[in-house]
């Protein structure tokens, strides 16, 4: 989330022979779905203890505040870990790693679930977070090692459909859990699956061999850089907007360690011979334009996610079964758009399509963006259905023509660097998102005080009306209570203006990205008619 002047003896192997020459046999399909599987349930935990939140701080007697640590722990950690695992991969090998990465990851998933104070709980976090952060790349890397190009597509659509189903049901799933069991099952329901994937990948899948050799030249220095950097950018960007940003101290100090570590860390690997992260990969053309489009992805898929479950809580005030069943429209629209993107990715220029993909998501966001307070499950489906369909045609053809153009070598690498930009995408993304909707209802909650006031007949009309109905029984109060209850109109109706604001901003990235798909070139051996 390698280098290219490292000796030949620094590059993983290759497998026994070229992916186009062999067939591929039964136990590495099974391995590589293990893997496909245990990158799910990383993702997933994301979004899973995101609908709880609230049941683990009183488990935990925090404060809200302090509570945020829970998510924010496990993001940085994860981001950390997501560049960084190319080298651990050519260190230790795919299989290795995986295992290592599902085996922790299960193991700390139980220790959090039996965290009875807030210190143990973000400390199990960041270690959850910084082993399941490896799965995520190592998916990706070995789809191109392991598959030959013919089979990619397929194989793209699977991970696709994986990655960006986890945080469609994620809210939906963890608010059953703790409903119907209790918050700790949200870390216990990874221990069944993560103990399966960790023996099936272990058995089953070895398609490298670990080369020790990298240990010689092994850079603490811009490892800490990078650590410092990544870290102290997702501090700031989950804490600042409740924070007033950089009005508060640990913010700003945390801003000035992310620009000073984040200058060494570029000048650190730009200028080694040998470097952890090999940053010369965005000089390919493809795999720089791929990087970008994997951001906007982020911030549309994470985005999307965020916003209408939280208009739907705040304004329709629905539970998180309801928001659950008012998403799932999208990811039934993924599942059927999965066998259609992969098939048209073998006849269709992929620059095409990427561009359809990208015109329809931005399209989805602006019908979106129009929400009134009633807006519902009906009004929702089809701007809900056509960013479900427009996911697959996004993010299939981004993985083939970002890692489709680099030599094998560099895959492993480069798969870190592009799945961090998707999380610094979804990261940046929600920071704007909460600033943009902080500020826009202030303005909106402005100009509908404006228009409510007293010197307005048609407010005081509906004030009277409203006194009148709630007359009986208020024993006097009636007219309080009908300002209070305008009040809270005042209220929804700003908020829902604010997210369609929010909405309509988030489309405009993708409408700006859609011409930079003409700069795009076909990579070799891929399928569809790209001239």
């Amino acid at each position: 989330m390698s280098a290219t002047t490292a000796p030949a003896m620094a590059l993983p192997k290759a497998p026994a022979a070229p992916p186009a020459a062999r067939a591929i046999t039964w136990r590495e399909w099974v391995g590589f779905m293990a893997m496909v599987f245990g990158m799910f349930m990383a993702i997933l935990d994301i979004q899973i203890v995101s609908a709880s939140i609230s049941e683990i701080q009183a488990g935990l007697s925090a404060s809200p505040d302090e509570a945020a640590w829970v998510q924010t722990s496990y993001l940085i950690a994860e981001i950390v870990m997501i560049p960084l695992s190319g080298w651990l991969s050519r260190l230790l090998s795919t299989r290795v790693l995986f295992t290592l990465s599902a085996g922790g990851f299960t193991l700390f998933s139980v220790a959090c679930a039996f965290s009875t104070s807030l210190g143990a709980m973000v400390s199990f976090r960041v270690l959850q977070g910084f082993f399941g952060g490896a799965m995520i790349p190592t998916v990706f890397a070995t789809t191109y090692l392991l598959f030959p190009p013919a089979k990619r597509a397929s194989m793209s659509v699977v991970i696709g459909l994986t990655a960006t189903l986890a945080p469609t049901i994620g809210p939906t799933l963890g608010g059953w859990l703790t409903n119907e069991l209790s918050w700790h099952w949200l870390f216990l329901i990874n221990v069944p699956f993560g103990v399966i994937v960790a023996v099936v990948v272990w058995t089953l899948l070895d398609i490298d061999k670990p080369n020790k050799a990298l240990l010689r030249t092994f850079d603490l220095f811009g490892l800490t850089m990078m650590a410092g950097f990544l870290g102290s950018v997702e501090y700031v960007l989950e804490e600042g907007n409740k924070n007033d940003w950089f009005q508060d101290q640990t913010i700003a100090w945390f801003g000035v360690v992310a620009a000073l570590c984040g200058v060494l860390f570029f000048w650190r690997m730009l200028t080694r011979d040998d470097p952890m992260v090999d940053l010369r990969a965005f000089a390919n053309r493809n795999f720089a334009a791929g990087c970008l489009f994997s951001f906007v992805m982020g911030i549309g898929l994470y985005g999307a996610v965020y916003v209408v479950p939280v208009f739907l809580g705040r304004v329709r005030d629905y539970n998180s079964m309801q928001i659950g069943e008012t998403m799932f429209v999208t990811g039934a629209a993924m599942f059927l758009a999965s066998p259609i993107a992969g098939r048209l990715s073998a006849v269709v220029d992929l620059r095409k399509m990427l561009a359809a993909g990208l015109l329809m998501f931005g399209i989805s966001l602006w019908w979106l963006g129009h929400f009134t307070n009633q807006s519902a499950f009906w009004e929702m489906m089809l701007p809900q259905a056509l960013r479900g369909f427009s996911i697959m045609f996004v993010m299939l053809p981004t993985n083939q023509l970002a890692l489709g153009t680099l030599p094998p070598q560099k895959l492993k690498n480069a798969s870190g660097l592009y799945n961090l930009m998707r999380n610094l995408g979804g990261a940046i993304g929600l920071a704007l998102i909460n600033t943009v909707a902080s500020s826009r209802l202030d303005v909106h909650r402005q100009h509908l005080d404006e228009q409510v006031t007293w010197a307005r007949p048609a407010a005081q009309n509906m004030l009277n009306q409203m006194t009148w109905a709630l007359t009986p029984g208020m024993n006097g109060n009636a007219q309080l209570a009908a300002i209070k209850k305008m009040s809270l109109m005042v209220e929804r109706e700003a908020t829902t203006l604010t997210y369609n604001d929010v909405l309509l901003l988030m489309s405009l990235a993708f409408f700006f990205a859609l011409p930079l798909t003409f700069f795009l070139k076909k990579p070799k051996g891929a399928a569809g008619g790209a001239h």
